[in-house]
Formats: C-alpha cells, structure tokens, sequence
C-alpha cells in the first residue's frame, strides 16, 4: 500500500497563456508534507499518431522542421483531436492530409501521456494497413515530405538517431510487435 495521497491538491491557479494549440497555467498545490509548490502545466487537447504501412511494406512517415528544437524530424503522421471528432476519424483525416491515403484497416495499438511531468496532451497510437490514396488539403503552415522506411529498417532508424520523436518511436516498436516483425 503507498504511502503517498491520491493527488495533489489545487490551492489556486493561475492563467499564463491562452492559444491556439495550447494554454498555460501555473497551479499551486498542497505536497504529501503540508507545504505547497508550483506546477507549471501545458494544457493540450488530445492527439493521435499513426503508422502507415502500405503493400510494400514500407512505412509512410513524414519530415517536416519542428522550430521548437530548429530541425527537420523524421516523424509517424500525427495531429490533434478536433472538437467533435473520435480519435480513429482524427487519424483518418491526419492519413489524408499528411501522406494522402486512409485505410478500413486502422488498429488501435495503445495511447500514452507524451510529457505528464508538465503537459496534459495524452495521445492515441494507431497502425494503419490496406492504404489507399485519399487526399485532403494539408494544412497551410505545414510544409510536409513524405518518406518511405522500410518496416524491416524500423529499430535501425530508431537506433541510428533518424527517428527522434517519442511518439514515433513508440508506435513504431508498437507496430513491429503488433505486425510480429523484427
């Protein structure tokens, strides 16, 4: 049985930022001892990645610059959860609008908090199988490459740096156990 309480309690918090894709706030809470501290939280709304893997066997990934750490990533398609929408019809549309296909083949694998020690996004993992080409408009502020790695070259991307993103690297052992491929 843990000794630690159930949670954190709020005291107060208090708005920094409110954006498009992210609000900010700092909250103070009571610790297990009594005393009380910060938590500086990024509120996201949630999100999806996928992993395309067409007839070939090859998975479709994207390269696009992430200015955050001012490189261009080796990434899975991904995209948040719009208001309204399921995570399997939010993978469908970021299918469309990053690689330009969808599937009737999509698999939940698993869903995972991409930085709980300050941020709220919680994102759902999908394999994507029987691809077929279905476009939608990419979003205008995403200039997008689309990539083709092997699923056999998987855990060598991953290993030689290529793949740098957590989700992506997740989803893709995910998609080598989900598949039984090595």
């Amino acid at each position: 049985m843990s000794t630690f309480p159930d949670n954190e309690p709020t005291i107060s918090s208090r708005p920094i930022y409110s954006g498009r894709i992210i609000d900010v706030r700092v909250d103070t809470v009571r610790l297990q001892n009594g005393r009380e501290s910060t938590r500086e939280i990024v509120d996201h709304a949630p999100s999806i990645c996928v992993v395309p893997v067409d007839a070939e066997g090859n998975v479709l990934m994207v390269r696009q610059y992430r200015k955050p750490v001012d490189q261009f990533l080796l990434e899975v398609p991904a995209g948040g959860i719009e208001a309204g929408e399921t995570p399997e019809e939010a993978a469908q549309r970021e299918l469309q609008e990053e690689i330009g296909h969808t599937t009737d083949n999509l698999l939940a694998m698993s869903a995972f908090w991409l930085a709980p020690g300050w941020c709220s996004e919680f994102m759902y993992s999908f394999l994507a199988t029987d691809l077929k080409r279905a476009a939608l408009d990419s979003d205008e502020d995403e200039f997008i490459e689309v990539v083709r790695v092997p699923l056999s070259g998987a855990m060598d991307v991953i290993a030689s740096g290529e793949v740098q993103d957590a989700k992506s690297v997740a989803s893709l052992l995910l998609a080598l156990q989900t598949l039984g491929a090595d």
